[in-house]
């Protein structure tokens, strides 16, 4: 059946417009693009073969026949040796330009990659690529020779194997699936014809009266049908693929297959069609046309009876089949022939972190932002730069960075703040994050061991606990314990496998992998630096402000990159606060063009001094100390079609030099996009002829702003100067304030006041108590059940957790419960619940912000029993595997230093009395919870050298130097050395 472009009567469609790349685009040839390929023809003819040619008859051999001597060069220039220069001259121009025709007519026809550059070239090699791309339009458009998403997974067509194409692959046509061989269509279609002919009924053409039917099209170059396009020109609408898709889904088609994904359908395949479908490619059964032959009918006629109660029963028993065969769906028409599928998608680890990140487990989100609590890559990587943050701020605080300020407590975020901190502690997922970067690097490492260079990843998918990545073009088999994938396209790494990695000393080979969203359960990440071009979005300019800042968030923060460069422009929002020294903001599209055209120049120039042909190459092997660092664009405004054009230029030749670009635009026609996308309203990603309907990863502005406000209250340069800030809970410190309940936890885990509960559940209960007293304002109960089962928890168990815990806290003497539930839902403890770590910092404030600041006497005791509850590091003695959450606080922080300063008053207490050994006696009860505090360490070497002893003195500063191990002492601790002992360096050497 001949392909017609069949007209909508309805006029324009109302569906979103075709997010394809431009060079899918079908285009007949045209008498011009005929006189074009011949004009091409002849003057490559004259170029590479008469040039050659009419200098060997009128020139003859340029070269002197033997050795010139000395003479030689003595002898007069005449117009015959003049001749000669010139004629060698033309022949080395001859030789590049045929080096440029070579090169280009290998790239043009492998369809991959970027045209290697011919040294000195330039004008030539444009020549060249011009006359070539002229030339073969004979034989398919000149656009089908730049490399599209829909054709990831292809290398030339003419190499495809004829494998039975797959019955199930990885979510989304984003990588294109091969075609059956002629012959084994055409033996199908025979089989299936014969089949049809010994069953045929007059019944069933009754039953199909005037039911409309479609057959899909063959490729056309390298396009590809698709039921967005024929839901497009049918009905209208191609969002009404779902309908066509509904219809016909897993019934028995022609060549013995089934249709599974709506973005996978095969050439000869048969479509019933709604009822209001219209177009001249349509058949109606029956026939009264004849423009089918009896043989198409008989197929017609054959797949109508797998419909309605037949198609069910055929659906279960092929669900049956799969179960039984582990997800493998077998061909069990083509003699025995297994089609290719990925296997099929089994629980997992983080199968369960996803659910209960997403809030499915209760279908709603508690009042928390949906977006943070479905996008766990994103959370981890806010929520780790936000505790790096904060412990930065923390050791400026502590060490005197900044200027009078000593505030051991980050402020406690309120509103909207504390609902996106809450959303990132419920839905960040940190060990899939720490998985995904141990498994690239590991592979790098693995490629390098072999001498082989990285393969270009033009997407990841995170899919039950395995990963997938698909290559530009097959590389070869993977590594192990990678493994092939769906075909030669995918390399595929189970979860189990990725578990048993470990951190090894590799640049990360692919740093610009970033979340888009998510279809069904499964993740895509795409590889913004290897896209052969510019990825454009369109949709309304909220809905692309939310996806923009959802990427960049991501890539200023993800665990699996680096270094990088972020450039953001036509952003609303400033994100520089959440990575200062990777995001940076220009004023407009000028200023962006006018940077990146320097650093195209520059990355050519470098990549060519270094001998790479792209930046993979710098990253591994013997150029990996190169580590070329991505530089990503993000341009969320719409640029003018001149700066389009520049832009468009720029990325022409960007994946080769690690330079990607995301445009936004409104209209969805961007000049020079290699990708289009578009965003919905409903949050829906599409990219229709792509196989891409996603749901979006976003960061809508008011998450924006929320989370911007948690970086920029954590940034030590923005904090008020002044004394400490109090801390967030006060207990009563005198003999009445003696608690109903103390919990130690600086040091070993005790409760004093309570019975133990049940045994079985006694390490969960404390283990929730323990978050709740390192939270005295108060935990969300959706963070308390992610910490303590961070792979996902029903509403059931948590709220049998939450009982449990009331009734082993148990009531106050008046009746209170001593677990309470805040007007904002989240769950604090009575004020008679208290551990030490309260009673620690309470003591520490009274001593040097209440009564000790004016009587010595008190701040010396407080200060005193404020050590002695220091036993060890917080919770000493919790069991492996439990307590990770503790990796999200700074507490593991703040204590030490906490301990340290407590250590530093005591001793200067006992020092303004010359106590020398009550100061050294206060400071190395410190050091045993703060070994690392460079402060500590200053001011035992000041208090043992007022002892006068100078052995001790000395022993102190050999104990100092062998902790710090090869790296040295710092030059503060060299510089205090050399004033109270000059001879320290001496006594280390003579030691060495």
């Amino acid at each position: 059946m001949a392909r017609r472009s069949t007209s909508s009567p309805t006029g324009s469609p109302t569906g979103p417009r075709n997010r394809t790349p431009r060079p899918v685009r079908v285009r007949r040839r045209t008498f011009g693009d005929v006189v074009k390929a011949f004009l091409a023809f002849v003057a490559l003819l004259v170029l590479v073969v008469g040039v050659p040619g009419a200098l060997a008859v009128l020139v003859g051999w340029p070269l002197p026949h033997g050795a010139p001597s000395l003479d030689w060069l003595q002898q007069e220039i005449t117009v015959t040796t003049f001749l000669h220069i010139l004629t060698v001259v033309v022949w080395l121009a001859w030789a590049q330009f045929t080096a440029c025709v070579l090169v280009e007519v290998k790239a043009a026809l492998s369809g991959v990659g970027v045209p290697g550059r011919v040294p000195g070239a330039g004008p030539s090699q444009l020549l060249a690529r011009q006359l070539v791309a002229a030339l073969l339009l004979v034989g398919a458009t000149a656009a089908s020779l730049t490399p599209g998403l829909s054709q990831l997974g292809h290398g030339m067509e003419g190499n495809q194997k004829g494998t039975v194409a797959a019955a199930r692959q990885l979510p989304g046509g984003l990588f294109a699936q091969q075609q059956e061989q002629a012959a084994n269509t055409a033996a199908a279609v025979a089989e299936q014809a014969s089949h049809a002919a010994a069953h045929v009924d007059t019944g069933s053409a009754a039953k199909q009266g005037d039911t409309k039917y479609y057959r899909i099209q063959p490729p056309e170059g390298r396009h590809h049908d698709s039921l967005w396009e024929i839901a497009q020109r049918h009905l209208g609408d191609g969002r009404r693929y779902k309908e066509i898709y509904e219809l016909n889904k897993d019934r028995v088609q022609p060549d013995g297959s089934r249709l599974s994904e709506a973005s996978l359908i095969r050439p000869g395949w048969i479509m019933e069609m709604p009822a209001d479908a219209h177009g001249g490619e349509l058949v109606e059964m029956p026939d009264p046309s004849g423009k089918v032959s009896e043989q198409e009918q008989r197929q017609i006629h054959d797949y109508a009876r797998t419909g309605d109660h037949a198609q069910s029963g055929g659906a279960q028993a092929q669900d049956g089949a799969q179960a039984q065969g582990g997800g493998h769906a077998q061909d069990g028409g083509h003699g025995g022939a297994a089609r290719a599928s990925v296997p099929a998608q089994r629980p997992a680890s983080d199968a369960g972190h996803a659910q209960h990140a997403t809030g499915s487990e209760s279908g709603h989100s508690f009042g928390l932002p949906e977006a943070l609590l479905g996008a766990p890559l994103l959370a981890a990587g806010l929520l780790g730069a936000l505790g790096r943050r904060r412990r930065q701020a923390l050791w400026q605080s502590a060490f005197g960075a900044v200027g009078g300020r000593r505030g051991m407590e980050p402020p406690t975020p309120t509103g909207d703040a504390l609902d996106v901190q809450d959303a990132l502690l419920v839905g960040a997922d940190p060990e899939g994050v720490r998985l995904l970067d141990r498994s690239l690097r590991a592979l790098a490492a693995a490629l390098a061991a072999e001498s082989r260079p990285l393969p270009v990843v033009y997407a990841a998918w995170l899919t039950g606990g395995d990963l997938h990545l698909q290559l530009a073009q097959p590389s070869g088999k993977p590594p192990a314990p990678w493994q092939t994938g769906q075909d030669e396209t995918f390399w595929m790494l189970a979860r189990a496998d990725a578990e048993r990695y470990e951190d090894v000393d590799t640049a990360a080979p692919y740093p610009g992998l970033v979340s888009l969203g998510t279809m069904d359960d499964s993740r895509l990440l795409l590889n913004l630096e290897a896209v052969p071009g510019i990825v454009s979005l369109s949709g309304r300019e909220a809905d692309r402000a939310a996806v923009f800042a959802s990427v960049a968030a991501e890539l200023a923060t993800n665990g699996w990159s680096d270094r990088m460069t972020i450039t953001l422009v036509g952003f609303g929002q400033d994100l520089t606060p959440l990575a200062p020294n990777r995001l940076r903001h220009l004023d407009g599209v000028e200023a962006l063009l006018e940077t990146m055209e320097a650093e195209t120049r520059q990355r050519r120039g470098a990549l060519g001094a270094a001998g790479h042909d792209s930046v993979l190459t710098g990253r591994t092997g013997p150029a990996q100390h190169t580590r070329w660092a991505p530089h990503l664009v993000l341009l969320a405004a719409q640029p003018s079609a001149e700066d389009a054009r520049r832009l468009a230029e720029l990325a022409a030749d960007a994946s080769r030099l690690g330079i990607g670009y995301l445009v936004g635009t409104e209209s969805g026609e961007l000049p020079g996009a290699a990708w289009e996308m578009e965003i919905t309203s409903a949050g829906r990603l599409l990219a229709p002829l792509l196989g891409l309907e996603l749901d979006a990863q976003r960061l809508p502005l008011a998450q924006q702003q929320a989370v911007v406000e948690l970086f920029v209250e954590a940034d030590p340069e923005n904090g008020p100067d002044g004394p400490t800030t109090t801390p967030p809970f006060l207990v009563d410190i005198s003999e009445q304030g003696r608690p109903a309940v103390y919990a130690r936890l600086v040091g070993p885990y005790e409760i004093i006041g309570l019975d133990g509960p049940d045994g079985e559940r006694s390490a969960l209960l404390h283990e929730a108590l323990a978050l709740l007293l390192l939270h005295r304002e108060g935990v969300h109960p959706r963070v308390l059940s992610s910490a303590l089962w961070p792979r996902g928890v029903t509403d059931d168990v948590r709220e049998a957790l939450l009982e449990r815990l009331r009734a082993w806290l148990g009531h106050d003497p008046d009746g209170s419960p001593r677990l309470r539930t805040d007007g904002a839902g989240r769950l604090t403890l009575a004020k008679s619940i208290v551990s030490d770590l309260d009673v620690l910092r309470s003591l520490y404030h009274e001593a040097t912000q209440g009564k000790g600041v004016d009587s010595r006497v008190v701040r010396g005791r407080l200060l005193t029993d404020a050590l002695v509850l220091v036993r060890g590091p917080l919770l000493a003695d919790r069991p492996e595997g439990r307590y990770r959450w503790l990796t999200h606080e700074i507490v593991d922080a703040q204590l030490p230093l906490l301990v340290a300063d407590i250590g530093l008053a005591l001793s200067a207490f006992h020092l303004e009395k010359e106590r020398a050994e009550k100061a050294i006696e206060a400071l190395n009860a410190a050091l045993r919870t703060a070994p690392a505090d460079e402060r500590l360490w200053h001011e035992l070497l000041r208090a043992t050298h007022a002892t006068g002893d100078t052995d001790r003195l000395r022993a102190v500063a050999a104990d100092l130097a062998g902790r710090s191990g090869a790296r040295g002492l710092p030059p503060r601790t060299e510089a205090l050395l050399d004033e109270l002992l000059p001879t320290w360096r001496d006594d280390a050497a003579a030691v060495g």
